[in-house]
């Protein structure tokens, strides 16, 4: 189970390498945000060649978004490649945009990203657009710019469209969200603030952009022991008793108690 997605540029093949020993869940290459237009064919080159073979945790690489003049040759360049996990598609507004890349790229899983407020109020369907799509997530700076959201403490701003996006993706099928990055490295009790607000709303681990972040992202979104003590006693009583049940301390399980318990559970051992 995925709860930590690492960001790196891909014009700067020694921190990917790095970024693939880092301790994170999975990698992101970035094609887009954090390369210079002059650079973008040097990036696509060695993403490609990094590729090649399958690295030692998942890579996914977030491509240039679909209007700009670079996006087909990064898609002509990764599809096909054994180390690829995944393509992040930037600036998603429309479902034809999901349907267009999925007929280009031949069953590689999708994700796309929502930056627009356009792109969340279209956010189901987007969610099912085609079925190599596998997930959504916000791209927050570019919807605060969108929505004239400039505090960037102001978590509350973004609330809605967060909440939008889960249930779209619930409501299709696809996995929980994971949250969008969070912006200042050094404050690390901030983003452990921001996470336990992220998983009140439903997501389900976080993008970072630099190592320090990733226990704390980790933390945050693994169930704290006694979560996970009384999932267990809820799962053991479940199989003692199928159907809805009392526990001796006089809690009410019903089945959709238990399947909620079963993914404590589950996600304590990461499974």
């Amino acid at each position: 189970m995925i709860l930590t997605w690492l960001y790196v540029p891909g014009d700067r093949p020694e921190v990917v390498a790095k970024a693939l020993h880092s301790g994170a869940d999975a990698v992101i290459v970035d094609l887009e945000d954090a390369v210079s237009a002059s650079r973008k064919e040097y990036a696509r080159a060695a993403t490609a060649e990094r590729l090649a073979e399958r690295p030692p945790v998942p890579v996914h690489v977030r491509v240039n978004g679909l209007g700009s003049p670079w996006a087909g040759a990064d898609l002509t360049a990764l599809t096909g490649l054994r180390g690829l996990a995944g393509l992040r598609l930037p600036k998603i507004s429309a479902p034809e945009q999901i349907a267009a890349v999925a007929e280009r790229t031949g069953g590689v899983a999708l994700y796309a990203l929502l930056e627009s407020a356009l792109g969340v109020e279209r956010a189901y369907e987007i969610a099912r657009a085609h079925p190599a799509l596998r997930g959504l997530s916000l791209g927050e700076s570019d919807l605060r710019a969108d929505l004239g959201i400039t505090a960037v403490t102001a978590e509350g701003g973004l609330d809605w469209p967060r909440s939008r996006v889960v249930f779209a993706a619930r409501a299709a099928g696809l996995a929980p969200p994971a949250q969008s990055v969070f912006p200042d490295i050094r404050d690390l009790e901030g983003l452990a603030v921001s996470c336990a607000r992220g998983r009140g709303l439903g997501f389900l681990g976080r993008a970072a952009i630099h190592p320090r972040q990733l226990p704390v992202i980790e933390r945050a979104y693994l169930p704290a022991p006694e979560e996970v003590t009384a999932a267990e006693e809820i799962v053991a009583a479940a199989r003692r008793t199928p159907g809805a049940v009392a526990l001796p301390d006089g809690r009410f399980v019903d089945p959709a108690v238990v399947a909620g318990a079963e993914r404590v559970v589950a996600l304590a051992r990461r499974e």
